[in-house]
């Protein structure tokens, strides 16, 4: 065996010769395979060469050679080359997936927040091209300027999860890993649960959430629109044409766009009892051993936020949700500090700080990122540490494809003070097959996402024929060519 091995060492050395040569005449070709094919041959010669085997034992060499320990790539010559996407709107929503392809063959997977324009993120394409993905906060630095609150933040977070993809991918890990290591396996998710009118119905739906499919956490829409069509339950309803179209934002000045102070909306006694009624059925379904959440209340006042909350004490829910507008702190504080329910609030906030204002005030109990508009993450387990010194929870709203859901599943898992992760794909028969684990693990188990642990990045590879049968209509295709994004045309320092 010793011949062995000094023969395979002698025969080693001359080819990582003959292939330095051949390197440095020679850069790869994203276009006809060459760079899959450099990115091996660097993955193979960044290993352990069979040369050194020859200086160990007999075990010791069996050892090595039988590892499964992933070669790491050439991290420090990593370039980005190209950015382009494959949107998604086959029933799920609109979801813009994000690549970012490589100089040495391996890709990024990222994504656009849910409903957001995929352009928030092509646009910074020729921000980041010839960049190495690995200097993650540099780029973030570079991008994070061009993204907002709400759907705005959806390209810098896209482009942010696809660099730990990447990175991650480079050096054998998963993201988890880069971000200071674990605190959990597993990661327990919350089951959204759109509201029906008719309580005993949902009630049901919501059994079934626990029984069947293992959830120990729940959410419900809790909103006036179920007691909408009761006479006499809500006030000044007709003028906003009923007060259901919370998410109908095409009009400017119509109820979805108009702020909760500014509508005069108010709930009657009558339309609180109807509310409490509905509560309550779903109480007696789930039992109070059960988390149980609430959001899409409507848009009303502070004071009808109040009335609202102190309706529903009883039933002590886990937290109640985006009452008032996330930017009114002061506000927000008066909720808080009349309610004994829980607080919650954040999944528009964009970057730390925006989050800082609720945090120092106290001004929630609960802090709810999504990490398609918080920064992605790096900055949103920033957010949770931040949260978790000054007594604050985190629980993590989610609405995106298997892509962002496994960013938030990594980010979970690196952060303390995290609560529960929203699955807001539960009932879509296709969601959990757009992508494939990479490692040994499924991507959830009743009620729980399963931390990637012998995976690198974020643990997943698309299935590119799933994802080819869900493309918008208004797709160009499946991550078609982005050309016209190359050039960048404008001086983007902020200061002088």
């Amino acid at each position: 065996m010793k011949k062995i091995l000094h023969s395979l060492a002698g025969r080693f050395r001359q080819q990582e010769k003959t292939a330095a040569v051949t390197e440095k005449k020679s850069a790869p070709d994203p276009a006809d395979g060459s760079a899959r094919r450099h990115f091996i041959r660097n993955a193979a010669l960044g290993g352990i060469s069979l040369a050194g085997l020859t200086r160990c034992s007999f075990e010791d060499a069996i050892a090595q050679t039988t590892s499964k320990v992933q070669r790491a790539s050439s991290p420090s010559d990593l370039k980005i080359t190209d950015m382009r996407v494959a949107v998604l709107g086959d029933g799920g929503g609109r979801k813009a997936l994000l690549r970012l392809d490589t100089n040495q063959g391996i890709y990024g997977l990222g994504e656009v927040r849910d409903g957001a324009d995929e352009r928030y993120a092509l646009f910074l394409k020729s921000r980041i091209l010839g960049l190495n993905p690995c200097n993650v906060e540099m780029i973030f630095k570079i991008i994070r300027q061009f993204g907002h609150h709400g759907r705005q933040g959806g390209g810098v977070c896209g482009v942010e999860i696809a660099l730990w993809d990447l990175c991650g991918k480079a050096y054998g890990v998963p993201a988890w890993q880069l971000l200071g290591g674990r605190y959990r396996d597993k990661v327990r998710l919350y089951a959204d649960t759109p509201g029906a009118r008719d309580p005993k119905t949902f009630a049901v739906t919501m059994k079934r959430r626990v029984e069947e499919q293992g959830f120990t956490w729940l959410k419900m829409d809790l909103g006036i629109h179920v007691v909408g069509k009761i006479p006499d339950a809500i006030v000044n309803s007709k003028f906003w044409d009923g007060a259901v179209g919370q998410y109908d934002l095409r009009d400017y000045m119509g109820y979805g766009n108009a702020l909760h102070p500014f509508t005069q909306v108010q709930i009657t006694e009558k339309g609180l009892a109807g509310l409490a009624e509905y509560v309550e059925q779903v109480r007696n379904a789930v039992g109070y051993e059960m988390p149980l959440c609430a959001d899409h209340f409507g848009h009303f006042d502070i004071n009808n936020s109040i009335r609202f909350g102190k309706t529903m004490e009883k039933y002590r829910l886990a937290w109640v949700e985006d009452m008032v507008p996330w930017f009114y702190t002061d506000q927000w504080k008066t909720v808080t500090e009349a309610l004994e329910t829980p607080t919650c609030t954040g999944e528009d906030i964009y970057l730390l700080k925006g989050f800082k204002p609720l945090i120092d005030a106290h001004a929630v109990d609960i802090i709810q990122p999504d990490l398609g508009t918080s920064g992605g993450l790096w900055e949103t387990k920033r957010i949770g540490d931040y949260a978790e010194e000054a007594g604050v929870a985190m629980a993590m709203h989610m609405a995106g494809s298997p892509i962002c859901f496994m960013a938030n599943v990594h980010c979970a898992a690196a952060t303390q003070n995290f609560l529960a992760l929203e699955h807001h794909s539960v009932d879509n028969p296709w969601w959990s097959n757009l992508v494939r684990m990479v490692g040994s693990q499924p991507m959830v188990t009743k009620g729980f996402a399963n931390v990637p642990l012998d995976a690198p990045g974020l643990g997943i590879e698309l299935n590119e024929e799933e994802v080819r049968k869900h493309l918008s209509k208004e797709s160009k295709g499946y991550f078609e060519p982005t050309p016209e994004w190359d050039q960048k045309r404008s001086h983007d320092r902020l200061w002088s």
